[in-house]
């Protein structure tokens, strides 16, 4: 089966009202989207999304006329366009896309089917005050999620510790709670100093005891040595490696036993093929792999197939944090946005590829080029 074209749709969505993020001192007033089409010359066409594509253009030429199913061959490629542009994984998501529509199978059945749904965390993006936070576990709980995830900021540690305290206050143990501090996370232009190890370790300390899950990012990604001290000397679970790009560095970090949670995307930083690898070394070695899924309905639906096809977990991040950021301004290039089963469970759908239907209507009402 032959590639005849590889095309993009670059949308733009507008937000009103804002949405609010958390790591980013500007309210996002536009949500934008890249939506990559791969057609063959058998019919079939695969879809993906996630990142920009920047760099992309004009290297059409690579795929067009290979074989779809020449994966590993696409992998290396794309490889080559990322280290002189930027993160083309979406492309690869669409291949996957078109081979599980070929074999008539889900692309998690392709990569191992070891699980079927997953518990979800409910990802929250905004910074909320602690009523507000401790009103929105309630409201979570009450809608079937299993564990939320809150961000704090570096510069407010006490107002965020005091959030978590709410949520926890409210909802007790029914309701885990990791926590984001999103060091290694950097908007543009963002150049102040992240917090040193000892603020962090007694963040840290102050959050186990409100029975927090995991604390993710508390360090920037050089500071390994400070990773591996916070996890022996504070026995919390230490997540973190979303944007982590190269193979070479999550393999040293897998060997020096850097994380207890691994969060590779794979359509912001290593593909689904990269991380089906080192996900499943992350397991094999009792550790976990949970991949980051901030980007669109379709790049969750790539995360979510990887994860369950090798058994990751214990949870699939799912960005949600009503009213600022819901499913349905995060999937709307989707025909049905993806949702949580009423037990907190997100399903892997049982449609060939990956599972993503394109709302037509949509995309031409928001298409910018």
């Amino acid at each position: 089966m032959k590639i005849t074209a590889v095309r993009l749709d670059r949308l733009r969505l507008d937000l009103d009202p804002p949405f609010a993020a958390a790591w980013d001192p500007v309210p996002r007033r536009h949500f934008d989207a890249t939506i990559v089409r791969v057609e063959t010359d058998e019919g079939l066409v695969g879809i993906g999304s996630g990142d920009t594509m920047a760099g992309f253009a004009g290297r059409e030429h690579l795929f067009v006329g290979q074989d779809a199913f020449d994966i590993s061959r696409h992998v290396r490629t794309i490889e080559t366009i990322n280290f002189h542009g930027g993160r083309c994984w979406p492309l690869e998501v669409a291949l996957w896309d078109i081979v599980g529509q070929a074999a008539g199978l889900p692309v998690a059945t392709l990569f191992g089917n070891a699980l079927h749904r997953l518990p979800a965390y409910a990802s929250c993006g905004e910074l909320k005050s602690p009523q507000a936070r401790a009103e929105s576990a309630l409201a979570l709980r009450e809608q079937g999620f299993r564990a939320m995830k809150i961000r704090i900021d570096r510069d407010g540690l006490d107002e965020g510790i005091a959030c978590v305290a709410a949520a926890r206050e409210a909802v007790g143990d029914d309701l885990e709670i990791m926590v984001d501090l999103n060091q290694a996370w950097r908007m543009a232009g963002d150049v102040e100093p992240a917090l040193d190890l000892g603020s962090v370790r007694r963040c840290v300390q102050r959050l186990a005891e409100l029975g927090v899950y995991w604390v993710e990012e508390p360090l920037p990604y050089h500071d390994q040595a400070g990773l591996s001290a916070l996890r022996a000397g504070t026995g919390m679970r230490i997540a973190g490696g979303e944007m982590l790009d190269s193979v070479p560095t999550v393999l040293g970090w897998l060997e020096h036993d850097v994380l207890d949670v691994y969060q590779m995307d794979v359509v912001l930083a290593l593909g689904m093929s990269r991380a089906r690898t080192l996900g499943e070394v992350a397991v094999l070695k009792h550790r976990s792999y949970t991949p980051h899924t901030w980007s669109n309905g379709i790049g969750l639906l790539a995360n979510l197939h990887v994860v369950a096809g090798i058994g990751g977990g214990p949870y699939l991040e799912f960005p949600y944090d009503p009213p600022g950021w819901t499913p349905q301004r995060r999937d709307f290039m989707l025909a049905e946005p993806l949702g949580v089963t009423a037990d907190g469970f997100v399903e892997v759908p049982q449609r060939p590829g990956i599972g993503a239907v394109l709302d037509a209507d949509a995309i031409d009402r928001w298409r910018i080029t």
